[in-house]
């Protein structure tokens, strides 16, 4: 063997006719394609395509199996694209892969050519022992003994035998291409299973050179870059048959319907999930995605009924919240005149009008707010620890062990390989490799840096832009509805008063600019990710996932942030309020209600809205796309409609497939960890979501898009740290929503503070109100005139009530804050010190107590170890005594020999 165009390093690709030319390839290989292309070989006949099945994954000899399609068209470039195509296909030939070609007259558009390519055994062979891939070598007999007690009330959960497990469990070690007859090979066609296969081919496709030998450019290569430039349309894998109905061809596994059936389908809602099944046919990524979501779903289920119970009791202790009785009777809420809450066009107003509010309120602030906010902290604990202990034990059962390294070693992605101009001397590997200059990467990053802050520095310019917005419409609201004008809508009319409107129609606002900013950035992260030319697949996903969680944050959670830590907290009071930016426009402030409550709308209309607009985009587009792509093709009789055909007019799964997934899970899981304690069915509408959207990416996946290319991942990345890291903020966050935008403190305060001791809540709105006196009030602050209602008597009326804790009018200290001010915030603090500290202990002994490993895979990775290396020490004995004896006895008078023989002790020390 030797290596085309010269390379060396990770981007060479080795070729199997060390014999040829480039120009004897290039002559083959027409020669092969027009064969494929016209009639077959001699002796053969030509296939009739309407005789060939449509759900073939073969070449048309029926043998060999088709491992990836590319597809192009003719068009005004057509000869700069064609001789591009005609030399990349050309070294594809010379690395050993077989292609066959569809001519444009046999497919559905008359213009679409369609490249099939194989990869026979001495490439598959070759490059699964460049790449380390695993492959079985013995039957695994170590005796599982995971059942559990009382097995069978899982039953109706469970999914047939063969479906959780396609394949018999085998002791794998990374395959070695000098040690065939080591490994279990029994058909050389199917040892390789078509996730492999297809994750190999791409493997050349990614590194094969489109340039001649002499044309030194390095940068030329890759298939990339012929679909970036238009050269071919789309390169995929096929699915190995239609999704609603098996396969006709006795070779064909049938596992895409196998998954459509027993995964994809909705009432299946229930049933567990096939993962190993999903592994086999999409790969090991996209198998540990599922497996995440699946367990994350699993654990809500847990915080769901804790938060549906928390609510339900708010909800039974809605008649004892007395605080709300004397805002809405007329004795205590009908007699309390409110100063205005803005300027000009707000009048004075009676505390009673904000009841409905008050009741609305109690039913998620409560003292199971505080119970709910401590159990979600030890909660998203749970969750990390055991999703640790399960993601190792599929790393086991699915021979990830030691991936990292290799993902490292080998993984380098083209781009970077084809970029880097400069080499340098690997001081392990004692080989030449690309690299990047310090300088070049320190600008790169500095941009990209820049680049990020900038766009989050847009978010929070938007989200300035809604705050204006509320405190400019308030007002307006306010004036509108002080003849409540919407009162006589019914049912809802009573409910509706200015500080609800507000909330909701910036709320609502605030969402649409989210959904704009997010298709904007996307483009960006990718674009500044690529700039920075990252080294690995790994390095690259991580770099924009950092990126995108980063920009997601901020766009996603930051008007809740306002809501729950700013709004109604410099507000200032009459005669002396805060403005915005020295605007004309008055701070908001939060009714006697709370802000909580406004809280829980932002929370509900930007969650909600972001999971019923995902599920529809996830399902609805690429359905109409498909639809649409695929209007000719329905005209056409089936017979003539190939697979590949029908699998070019699918969508694409692009390169950020799955991340999307990952960052739609990731918000969510912010949402209900984050602000919680605002909302106690937050858990609940992630979980019916999460059931919805198992099924719904198990059904785009299976029937509206083209089969990935099988990748490996031995955990979900990144993401894995951005939840630890969110884990610790929402402990932060729910103990300064509880202190801070709850009234619990402040009325606990009060009731702990009786001088009778009788821990009653009567008194409690009338104490936690200041009084102003109205005279004081400045000319700027005071209502036009018409604006006040009609029961406003200033002659009669000289005081109105504010939220605060301030001496009154005639004081010698009047509207500086009272000792119960003081008092309160040092409650505030001490309580978030303590809940702090509290889950935080409870955090970490918990993460203590619970190994990231199970013992029992610990045991059995010793124990794989431990035989992989005792099998291919025996292994290697037994070729050596066969090569001794085929040398003959004759020609050695020496003592019979003593065959080398590892100590066991010493074979297991080094497993150890």
């Amino acid at each position: 063997m030797h290596r085309i165009t010269g390379k060396t390093g990770g981007d060479s690709l080795i070729e199997m006719s060390p014999t040829d030319s480039f120009n004897d390839g290039i002559n083959g290989y027409h020669q092969h394609a027009s064969s494929s292309t016209g009639s077959l070989q001699q002796g053969q006949s030509p296939v009739d395509k309407k005789k060939h099945s449509k759900d073939s994954v073969f070449f048309r000899d029926g043998v060999r199996r088709i491992d990836f399609v590319l597809s192009y068209v003719d068009d005004k470039d057509g000869e700069r694209k064609q001789e591009r195509r005609r030399l990349y296909e050309a070294n594809l030939v010379n690395v050993g892969l077989e292609l066959e070609i569809e001519d444009k007259s046999e497919s559905d558009d008359g213009k679409t050519y369609f490249v099939k390519i194989h990869a026979p055994w001495e490439v598959l062979a070759t490059y699964a022992d460049v790449l380390k891939i695993k492959v079985p070598f013995k039957a695994n007999d170590i005796p599982n003994n995971s059942e559990m007690p009382m097995n069978w009330l899982s039953t109706p959960f469970r999914l047939p035998e063969h479906i959780m497990h396609p394949e018999p469990d085998f002791f794998t070690a990374p395959f070695d291409k000098s040690k065939t007859d080591f490994f279990l090979i029994g058909d050389k066609d199917t040892f390789f299973p078509p996730s492999n296969r297809n994750r190999i081919v791409y493997y050349i496709l990614s590194r094969c050179s489109y340039l001649r030998d002499e044309c030194g450019d390095r940068d030329k290569k890759g298939i990339k870059r012929l679909l970036n430039n238009g050269t071919y349309t789309a390169a995929f894998p096929l699915h190995d048959c239609r999704y609603w109905t098996r396969s006709k061809d006795a070779n064909c596994e049938s596992d895409r319907y196998s998954l459509y059936k027993h995964w994809a389908g909705f009432f299946c809602f229930f049933k567990e999930q096939p993962l190993n099944l999903i592994r086999k046919y999409y790969g090991e990524k996209i198998g540990i995605y599922f497996a995440w979501l699946g367990f994350y779903t699993e654990m809500l289920l847990f915080a769901a009924i804790v938060g549906t119970i928390c609510f339900i009791y708010g909800f039974l202790t809605y008649d004892d919240n007395q605080w709300s009785k004397e805002i809405c009777s007329e004795e205590v809420g009908g007699n309390i005149v409110m100063c205005p809450l803005c300027d000009k066009k707000c009048g004075y107003w009676k505390l009673n009008s904000t009841c409905n509010s008050s009741w609305q309120s109690h039913l998620f602030d409560n003292v199971a707010t505080v119970f709910f906010a401590i159990f979600m902290g030890i909660w998203v604990t749970l969750f990390l620890e055991f999703w640790k202990r399960r993601q190792a034990r599929l790393e086991y059962e699915w021979d990830l062990v030691d991936f990292e390294e290799e993902q490292q070693k080998l993984q380098l992605r083209p781009e970077y390989e084809a970029m880097c101009t400069n080499r340098k001397l690997n001081r392990i590997t004692q080989e030449m490799e690309p690299y990047l200059p310090v300088t070049s990467k320190c600008a790169r990053t500095c941009l990209s840096g820049a680049t990020v802050l900038l766009w989050i520095s847009l978010i929070i310019a938007c989200i300035i832009g809604v705050i204006a917005y509320r405190l400019a419409v308030y007002a307006a609201f306010a004036s509108i509805m002080k003849d409540s004008a919407t009162s006589n809508l019914q049912v809802v009319g009573p409910y509706i008063t200015p500080q609800l409107a507000t909330s909701v129609t910036a709320s609502c606002i605030n969402f649409v600019i989210i959904m704009i900013l997010n298709l904007m950035y996307e483009r960006v992260a990718i674009w500044i990710t690529d700039m920075e030319i990252p080294k690995t697949h790994l390095e690259y996903e991580n770099k924009l996932t950092v990126k995108m969680f980063l920009f997601q944050f901020v766009n996603y959670y930051s008007s809740c942030f306002y809501v729950a830590f700013f709004k109604g907290k410099f507000v200032g009071y009459p005669g002396n309020y805060a403005y915005m930016f020295g605007s004309n426009l008055r701070n908001e402030e939060c009714d006697p209600g709370g802000c909580l409550i406004e809280l829980t709308t932002q929370l509900v209309i930007v969650m909600t809205g972001k999971q019923v607009w995902g599920n529809i985009q996830e399902a609805l587009v690429p359905w109409l796309m498909n639809w649409w792509g695929s209007r000719k093709a329905r005209s056409h009789p089936e017979s003539l409609y190939s697979r590949w055909e029908q699998d070019h007019d699918l969508q694409e799964f692009g390169q950020l497939g799955l991340f999307d997934e990952y960052l739609e899970m990731v918000i969510q899981f912010g949402f209900i960890t984050l602000f919680v304690a605002s909302f106690p069915l937050a858990p609940l509408l992630a979980l019916i979501n999460n059931i919805i959207e198992v099924r719904v990416d198990a059904w785009k996946l299976t029937t509206q898009f083209r089969r990935p290319v099988a990748a490996k991942a031995h955990s979900i990345g990144a993401w894995q740290e951005i939840l630890n890291g969110m884990a610790v903020l929402s402990v932060v966050t729910n103990a300064f929503i509880v202190a801070f935008t709850s009234d619990m403190i402040p009325r606990l305060v009060y009731m702990y503070t009786q001088p009778d001791g009788e821990m009653k809540m009567k008194g409690y709105i009338s104490s936690s109100l200041s009084v102003f006196n109205i005279s004081a009030i400045p000319l700027a602050n005071k209502p036009d005139d018409g604006e006040n209602p009609p029961w406003f008597n200033s002659s009669i009326i000289t005081t109105c009530r504010y939220r605060d804790y301030r001496y009154p009018p005639g004081h010698e200290r009047q509207y500086t804050h009272t000792m119960q001010f003081w008092h309160i915030l040092a409650a505030k603090l001490a309580f978030i010190i303590i809940m702090e500290h509290v889950v935080f202990l409870v955090k970490f002994f918990v993460a203590w107590m619970i190994p990231d490993v199970p013992s029992e895979v610990k045991a059995r990775i010793k124990r794989e170890r431990y035989l992989v290396q005792e099998y291919l020490h025996n292994y290697e004995v037994e070729k050596l005594k066969i090569q001794l004896s085929q040398n003959g006895h004759n020609d050695c008078t020496c003592p019979p020999m003593i065959y080398p023989s590892l100590p066991k002790h010493e074979m297991l020390s080094e497993c150890l």
